[in-house]
């Protein structure tokens, strides 16, 4: 069963959905208390990082997930979710994330392609990942954003995607945290089998 945390920025019901299309029990939740019960945790995410972040801490659920993350047990970050892992973020002055992945998070700049990133784009492995198992190198998924990810330990970056000028991070795995820019409830038979990987690894 996945723990789907609910602090007021999540895409909740079509992750949900995804999973129960899945066979995939879960259960969403803004009881952060609650987490401890569970050993995988999926951190959805739409919106700013500010009021993103500021509402994690108000709920809980920063000192919950890194318990939880602690423990060895798994988490995975969709989209502003992976980017509340990081260090910081520039977005709308400077915020400071959960701190599990040393990095920030950046504006695309200086680009001539119009920002935010909106569709469909491919995903360029860097090593092995278990996010990815049965899922073809260079497949496509479906993003919506304007800032991403910039990790200080290429060892934490497992996928990359060309946008903005830029090879930038699509994908972390580090310790048993997972994360992901794309939507993988929104990029079809490749998404679905991140999410079915997640519940398995």
């Amino acid at each position: 069963m996945v723990f789907i945390a609910d602090y007021g920025a999540g895409n909740l019901h079509s992750v949900q959905k995804a999973f129960e299309y899945l066979g995939v029990k879960t259960v969403v939740s803004a009881d952060a208390s609650r987490l401890s019960e569970y050993s995988k945790v999926l951190v959805p995410g739409v919106g700013a990082f500010g009021h993103a972040i500021g509402s994690f801490n108000r709920s809980g659920f920063s000192d919950a997930i890194r318990e939880h993350i602690d423990k060895g047990r798994h988490v995975l970050g969709i989209c502003l979710g992976m980017q509340l892992f990081l260090t910081e973020s520039e977005e709308m002055g400077a915020h400071r994330g959960l701190d599990v992945v040393a990095g920030k998070v950046r504006l695309f700049r200086d680009t001539d392609e119009k920002v935010p990133q909106i569709g469909w784009n491919s995903v360029d492995y860097c090593r092995d990942s278990e996010l990815f198992r049965g899922i073809p190198d260079k497949s496509f998924f479906y993003f919506v954003h304007s800032y991403y990810c910039d990790p200080v330990h290429s060892a934490d970056v497992v996928a990359t995607t060309f946008f903005g000028g830029k090879n930038f991070c699509s994908a972390i795995e580090k310790n048993g945290i997972f994360a992901v820019q794309f939507h993988p409830e929104k990029s079809s038979e490749a998404g679905l089998q991140v999410l079915k990987n997640f519940a398995k690894c």
